[in-house]
């Protein structure tokens, strides 16, 4: 199976989170973005390394980084791997004596691994499909808006609650909400399951 590589594109947070943050994935030759809802050590974890911000004593990522150091194991990539019931999977691949090995992992601990490792983050076309979020162009959607407008030579009919939540969801992607975008692609997914 191919896989697609993905970068960090962010983390986000919103008051309402109860201390949850959207660890933001974006598709490195696409414009599809993956927000995986993280615990805050995690974030915190991801966000030192990526700030290149030395703790003073090591943290669990860290002493991770050092254990596969210690035995001679190069990390080769991470893989995002499943979604089932909301929940992310991943694995952690990686070679020591000239053998591959994996192991099952979260998704933000790869991730916070893959980061003090350099090691690429990818992703399983099926999660990409089911969970990514198209992240459109900055002036497309205005483009989009204009046309719309210029086709319009009858009345709009009214909004099926599909539309207005499709709508959410392009506002939640534009203003970066990433949680809450995550929030109403899987609510759209719900209610296109059951019809």
């Amino acid at each position: 199976m191919d896989y697609i590589q993905v970068d960090i594109i962010g983390l986000s947070t919103s008051p309402s989170s109860g201390g949850a943050y959207a660890l933001v994935l974006g598709e490195v030759d696409g414009n599809r973005r993956l927000p995986i809802i993280i615990g805050a050590f995690e974030a915190q974890a991801i966000a030192l390394e990526l700030e290149k911000i030395q703790p003073p004593r090591p943290l669990t990522h860290d002493l991770l980084r050092d254990l596969f150091e210690s035995i001679d194991a190069d990390i080769t990539d991470i893989v995002i791997d499943d979604l089932r019931e909301g929940t992310f999977f991943a694995k952690i691949r990686y070679v020591v004596n000239g053998k591959e090995n994996q192991l099952d992992a979260r998704p933000s601990d790869a991730v916070a691994l893959a980061v003090r490792t350099d090691a690429p983050i990818f992703v399983v076309p099926p999660v990409l499909d089911e969970a990514g979020i198209p992240a459109d162009d900055e002036d497309e959607p205005m483009a989009r808006a204009v046309e719309e407008r210029e086709d319009e030579d009858e009345p709009r009919q009214p909004r099926t609650r599909m539309e207005k939540m499709q709508d959410q969801l392009d506002k939640a992607i534009e203003s970066e909400d990433y949680e809450r975008a995550a929030q109403l692609r899987d609510e759209i997914e719900r209610i296109k399951s059951e019809n």
